[in-house]
């Protein structure tokens, strides 16, 4: 598994839009989010066909597989940004034989169905995903999110994460970060990255408490769960029962459904590492940027998820 991520940006570098799932339909979001990044100094190549389409998705495989493989970071002149378009589904459809995607190191951003991708590269031994938001999402996100971004990508360090504790302990390994979905669909994949000594971080959107457990338990049935070395979850919208009214909440109140902080706390609290809350990543603004692979400590004695810094090289 390398460790040789890809050199930081700088001002001139030139970025690949990708569309690797599903169509997109708004315009507006994705050139405010191409702003961004122009604001950074970077050069955005148009994509030929923002609004390319089959069926719900952004263009055929071959098509979407394209937007992936048209350049090589190692070349000169090549963009030195991949960056993903828009979530939804399709991504791992790119990662079927005959002919899987190969992802070679380079900066690939996005989140949500691009978990397939980001989880894949590092599969793949390839370093440079980053877990963060997309373009349709980008300019939506908090000053301190997007600067966040920028210092990512830009070889700048980051301030931790605070999240809520709920399991105390200390412990260090290469970070995995994902959608809880797309990423249990993984399982028993090529496309799954080593879980042992893992830190990872898990975020979800739309699903009900008793969906979650489902996926949870699959972890646990994988016996994947108990190969990590911590665990972080950011934020879950539209995934607990007791955001809506009337008589999901009086059945929680009276013990015949689980919330869903109920259910994330049951199957995690008999592993023996630490275990976070709260995180500042997900499906709502304030996306907080993630490197996929990198060290990373999760301390839960001050509830901080941090990056660990490489070592200097030995001097001979």
């Amino acid at each position: 598994m390398s460790d040789a991520w890809p050199r930081p940006l700088r001002s001139g570098d030139r970025v690949r839009l990708v569309a690797a799932s599903s169509a997109l339909d708004d315009l507006e979001r994705l050139a405010a989010g191409v702003a961004v990044l122009e604001s950074w100094g970077l050069q955005v190549d148009p994509h030929p066909e923002p609004l390319r389409r089959w069926g719900y998705l952004a263009g055929a495989d071959d098509q979407r597989q394209a937007d992936l493989q048209g350049s090589d970071p190692s070349n000169p002149g090549a963009a030195a940004l991949k960056a993903c378009m828009r979530g939804g589904w399709g991504a791992a459809r790119l990662l079927e034989p005959p002919q899987p995607v190969a992802l070679a190191n380079g900066w690939l951003l996005g989140f949500s169905d691009v978990t397939s991708l980001l989880w894949a590269q590092r599969a793949q031994g390839r370093c440079g995903g980053i877990h963060g938001p997309l373009l349709t999402t980008l300019a939506a996100e908090p000053d301190w999110s997007q600067e966040r971004l920028r210092q990512l990508l830009f070889g700048e360090a980051v301030p931790a994460l605070q999240g809520e504790i709920w399991c105390g302990g200390m412990a260090e390994g290469p970070l995995l970060v994902g959608n809880l979905t797309v990423a249990t669909h993984l399982l028993g994949t090529p496309h799954l990255p080593p879980l042992a000594g893992a830190v990872l971080v898990l975020e979800d959107v739309g699903e009900a408490p008793y969906r979650i457990d489902r996926l949870l338990t699959h972890w646990r049935l994988a016996g994947a769960l108990q190969q990590l070395a911590g665990i972080g979850f950011g934020s879950f919208s539209g995934c607990d029962d007791a955001d809506e009214a009337g008589e999901a909440v009086r059945e929680q109140q009276a013990g015949r459904r689980f919330s869903l902080e109920q259910v994330l706390r049951e199957r995690t609290a008999d592993l023996g590492i630490p275990v976070l809350a709260g995180l500042p990543v997900g499906h709502i603004p304030g996306n907080a940027a993630l490197p996929i692979g990198a060290r990373a400590r999760i301390d839960g004695e001050q509830g901080l998820l941090s990056l660990v810094p490489p070592a200097p090289p030995r001097q001979s």
